[in-house]
C-alpha cells in the first residue's frame, strides 16, 4: 500500500490488463481496475488511489470526462487520460477538466511512464511550499513521525518514488515501504496524495 496507487480505468479489457502489467514493472501499484464508470466511482471510493488513468470513452452512465469533474471536485488528485480520439471536441472537451496528462491509444510503455512520473510531479509542485519541522508535523500526527520518517516524509513531499528514496537513502525498498506506510498509518492518510496535501495544509 505504500507505493504510488494507480487506478485504471478503461473499458477494453485487453488495453487494461496491459497496462497494469506494465505498471507492475515500475514503482506503481494498480490499486483497482474499472471497465466502467459505476465500477470507477466505488474504486474511488473504497481503493483511495493517488492518480487515475482515465478513458474517456468508458462505458456506463458517464464518460471520462464527466468522471474527471467528479475527481477534482470530490478526490483532489490527478487523473491522465487515455484516448483514441485526438479532434478538436474531444480536446476541448477534456481541457476543461485540466487533465495531468493527455495519451493517444496506442501508446507505449516509455510514454505511459513518462506521463505518469510528470503528472505526480506536477501535482507535487502545485502543492508545495516550504515543509514544517517534525515538530509541527508532530502535533497533527496520532504518533510522532521518528527523524528518519520525517526525512522520508520531506522526499516523499517532493515527488521521489520508493526506488528513489531507496536510492537516496541507502536503504531497501521494503525498508522504504514499511517508513512509507508507518508515515500514512501516523498522519492517518489513505495515500501519498492525501499526505501530500496534509502536510503543505500545515504550512499555510
Amino acid at each position: 500500500m505504500s507505493d504510488v496507487r494507480v487506478l485504471i480505468v478503461e473499458d477494453e479489457v485487453l488495453i487494461a490488463q496491459d497496462i497494469a502489467d506494465s505498471l507492475a514493472a515500475i514503482d506503481y501499484q494498480v490499486s483497482g481496475i474499472a471497465y466502467t464508470s459505476e465500477r470507477a466511482l466505488d474504486l474511488l471510493a473504497s481503493t483511495h488511489p493517488d492518480i487515475v488513468l482515465l478513458d474517456i470513452q468508458i462505458k456506463g452512465s458517464m464518460n471520462g470526462i464527466d468522471l474527471a469533474h467528479i475527481i477534482t471536485r470530490d478526490y483532489q488528485i490527478p487523473f491522465v487520460f487515455l484516448t483514441s480520439f485526438a479532434d478538436k471536441t474531444t480536446v476541448e472537451e477534456a481541457k476543461k477538466t485540466v487533465p495531468y496528462g493527455y495519451v493517444i491509444k496506442p501508446f507505449s510503455d516509455r510514454e505511459l511512464f513518462t506521463s505518469l512520473e510528470l503528472a505526480v510531479y506536477r501535482f507535487t509542485l502545485e502543492h508545495r511550499q516550504t515543509i514544517p519541522n517534525r515538530q509541527k508535523i508532530n502535533e497533527r500526527t496520532i504518533q510522532d513521525l521518528t527523524q528518519k520518517e520525517y526525512e522520508v516524509l520531506e522526499d516523499l513531499c517532493q515527488g521521489l518514488t520508493n526506488k528513489q528514496l531507496s536510492e537516496k537513502h541507502f536503504i531497501s525498498l521494503n525498508t522504504v515501504k514499511t517508513h512509507v506506510r508507518k508515515i500514512l498509518e501516523k498522519m492517518e492518510a489513505p495515500n501519498r496524495a492525501s499526505v501530500i496535501r496534509k502536510v503543505f495544509s500545515q504550512a499555510k
